[in-house]
């Protein structure tokens, strides 16, 4: 098994979208990227630890390739908006691939060229690629909560403008 880490936004819709993928054996929503150890929601909210809303996924990469993963990530997010994504505004929702080796980071930067190629985007790619930092589970409360949640999930992702931007952008343009 191997992790791949990212960040794209409000966690809770960050997983579903993996999560439905044979070879992806778990995804845990958390904080990673910041300074302070074992950080809560409420502290990542406020802005001042650094980390990022991430999901960390567990995956066979002889089922399914980082390569593809990277492409499920990029369908899942506004790579040209450094202030956040969606309606969920700050720092702690910016876009991020977190790489655990060197083949996941020649991989993330060549998927980034491809993207900052592909004309899709008018404006530049902003998503970082970082080395992967100590990644701190979110609460219980939040792991699986388009399951364990599904009305609060389904409204908040409705209202986020996610899925429009991607049927916008990716649905209607191939």
């Amino acid at each position: 098994m191997k992790k791949a880490t990212f960040a794209g936004g409000c966690f809770w819709c960050m997983v579903k979208p993996f999560d439905q993928w044979d070879g992806i054996h778990g995804v845990v929503s958390g904080y990673t990227g910041g300074h302070v150890e074992n950080p809560t929601y409420e502290d990542v909210k406020k802005g001042t630890t650094g980390h990022y809303e991430a999901v960390e996924i567990t995956y066979d990469p002889n089922v399914i390739a980082y390569e593809e993963i990277l492409e499920i990530y990029w369908r899942q997010i506004d790579p040209t908006d450094d202030g956040g994504q969606f309606h969920d505004r700050g720092d702690s929702y910016r876009t991020a691939i977190f790489y655990h080796n060197d083949t996941q980071k020649e991989a993330a930067i060549q998927s980034r060229k491809a993207l900052a190629e592909s004309g899709k985007f008018s404006k530049p790619i902003v998503t970082d690629i970082a080395p992967v930092s100590t990644f701190y589970p979110a609460e219980d409360y939040h792991q699986d909560f388009y399951k364990k949640n599904e009305s609060h999930y389904k409204a908040d992702r409705a209202k986020s403008g996610r899925d429009e931007y991607i049927a916008e952008v990716w649905e209607q343009q191939e």
